[in-house]
């Protein structure tokens, strides 16, 4: 009796169909239906009954399923305990990050922990921070990169990046002159800004709402290039965080906003669970400078 046998043996209980089992452990039919006849002969009883379109267990098959359920089990744990001594990490980790990221110290620790842990697949999502927490929250992400106006609750969180907002203007606008404005006053012109969801367009509502003020979001985009773009063409006042406004320091002035105390967030979110999720924290730790 083999590992394989009991893996193949469990996808198709599970799937109830030997052609869905076998793309699920990535062999051919043909291959999954040979390995469950093989330990149906060692065991000396059909394991499913093949009789209908679904497989279904037979009596002897649902007795079976448990214990092969728990042999593999016990058998990963061997890999994991064995792993953790010698320093190896193997399965899956799903990485998100908001919408237009461009913040190199992530892809910077994920190019590092691939080199290091080959073993470890990496998958990365975008979506807007709402979401990316809500999914690690869930166990569809194991760790994410997101915005947020504060620390979420109910997952793992380190803070990486806390700037101030500010106006972001092109040239000859009312506003360019000004080193500081009040938000009331941005708050006169069309404005540029994330859509909902995001940490920064949080913080932006909730500053607004604490003054009593509705503005009027003249133009959305998820990107902050895009925003820049779209207030450097003179169709908007962008609201941005400092170091974004700097990337655009060539087409675009900054004013700071004299009466929004909160900071922007860019936080590292995550859940425990994979094996391999608090190497990949510690190296992005280590990308962005932040001790722990």
């Amino acid at each position: 009796m083999e590992l394989r046998q009991l893996e193949y043996f469990v996808a198709v209980a599970e799937e109830r169909n030997f052609t869905r089992a076998a793309e699920r452990v990535h062999i051919s039919q043909s291959g999954v239906s040979a390995q469950v006849r093989q330990l149906e002969r060692e065991l000396g009883a059909e394991l499913f009954d093949r009789s209908a379109r679904a497989a279904t267990l037979t009596v002897a098959g649902k007795a079976a399923l448990e214990h092969a359920r728990a042999a593999l089990a016990a058998a990963e744990a061997v890999r994991r305990s064995v792993d953790e001594v010698t320093g190896l990490l193997r399965g899956r980790i799903s990485v998100g990050m908001v919408v237009g990221c461009a913040v190199l110290p992530l892809f910077e620790a994920l190019a590092g922990f691939h080199a290091a842990h080959p073993g470890v697949e990496l998958s990365l999502t975008e979506d807007n921070s709402d979401r990316l927490v809500e999914a690690v929250r869930g166990g569809a992400l194991d760790l994410a990169l997101v915005g947020t106006a504060a620390p979420p609750e109910g997952v793992g969180s380190v803070t990486v990046v806390s700037e101030p907002l500010v106006a972001a203007v092109a040239p000859g606008h009312p506003l360019a002159g000004r080193k500081r404005v009040a938000l009331r006053e941005v708050c006169a012109h069309p404005l540029v800004c994330m859509p909902a969801g995001t940490g920064l367009r949080t913080v932006f509502d909730r500053a607004c709402a604490a003054q009593g003020l509705r503005p009027g979001i003249a133009l959305e985009a998820s990107a902050a290039g895009a925003v820049a773009d779209l207030a450097a063409r003179g169709l908007g006042v962008a609201i941005l965080s400092e170091s974004m406004a700097a990337g655009h320091a060539d087409r675009l002035t900054a004013v700071a906003l004299r009466d929004v105390a909160d900071p922007a967030l860019l936080a590292l979110v995550w859940r425990d669970g994979a094996p391999a999720v608090p190497a990949l924290l510690r190296r992005m730790r280590q990308a962005f400078g932040v001790a722990g």
